[in-house]
């Protein structure tokens, strides 16, 4: 559960911050369509397991993080054809402006993001300790038969 939240916070700021860099520089139209690919990217990218994690990690490869950022875009990309184009979206008033809301770029970007950023954190988290998972024993020990005792 608290890799959900947590999955869902990240994806919000990623997802509102690109978007709010998107409105404040007026990216409408065909613009939308990148904007909310990029968001995707950047929510694979950078949640769950991040793409410098895996640098460091001799047993793991980039090409996890590179598949969840080429699958971010395009499900950033689809969330808004559907918000967009299916859906139609709706008329949203914020401070006495009314647009339609896939032109609210950070408010449909951080739904975009908080879906997108917690499927990815809950299927790729990072992998618990050694020491975590076994809770403090050593998997190297064995445990005596039944009915002998261990030797001394």
């Amino acid at each position: 559960m608290l890799r959900l939240i947590l999955g869902f916070l990240k994806g919000v700021i990623i997802g509102g911050a690109v978007g709010y860099g998107a409105y404040y520089l007026g990216l409408v139209g065909v613009f939308h369509w990148i904007t909310y690919g990029v968001i995707g990217a950047l929510v694979g990218l950078l949640v769950g397991r991040p793409f410098w994690s895996h640098m460091f990690d001799k047993s793991s490869t980039m090409w996890t993080a590179l598949l969840k950022g080429i699958v971010g875009y395009g499900v950033g990309v689809g969330l808004f054809a559907l918000a967009a184009k299916v859906w139609g979206g709706f008329d949203l008033t914020i401070a006495d402006d009314t647009r339609i809301l896939h032109d609210w770029q950070f408010v449909l970007g951080g739904a975009i993001g908080a879906l997108y950023g917690a499927f990815v954190e809950i299927d790729d988290a990072p992998a618990r300790s050694e020491k975590r998972r076994t809770n403090g024993t050593s998997s190297d020990t064995k445990a005596a038969p039944a009915g002998k005792k261990p030797a001394a």
